[in-house]
């Protein structure tokens, strides 16, 4: 129980809380409203196709990904790259274009392919742990 003396603090500590929140949720809306800038790129080999992907590596641009671009241009994409391998799974809710994902081990093998509609929010996960989704 607090005394008289030490609720008004409290109550400013709720209130700092609050708009902290509130500020913080706001940024993260943002986010998803608007594409992020593009990433560095590099130029993968897959067989007798060349891919520019850009490269998402930290948490922040991994979960912007791809969401809110309107169009992306053929032999290009975006490659995740983590810092384990773990098993992986990617949603689209406020991605606009439908994209294919591969699921690729440490030694560049595709573990797993899946085709991913836009605004869905259905998972697609690797079949094994991995550490890079292109």
């Amino acid at each position: 129980m607090l005394n008289h003396r030490q609720r008004p603090f409290s109550f400013v500590l709720v209130a700092i809380f609050t708009v902290v929140s509130e500020l913080l949720s706001a940024g993260h809306a943002l986010a998803q409203e608007m594409p992020q800038a593009r990433l560095p790129t590099v130029v993968l080999q897959a067989g007798l196709h060349q891919i520019t992907a850009e490269l998402a590596r930290t948490p922040q641009q991994q979960q912007i990904g791809m969401m809110m671009r309107t169009q992306m241009a053929q032999h290009e994409g975006m490659l995740f790259v983590f810092d384990d391998v773990s098993p992986r799974c990617f949603w689209m809710k406020n991605t606009l274009l439908p994209l294919s994902i591969a699921f690729i081990a440490d030694d560049g093998t595709i573990v797993n392919l899946a085709d991913m509609q836009a605004r869905s929010e259905a998972s697609h996960c690797s079949t094994k742990p991995v550490r890079f989704a292109l």
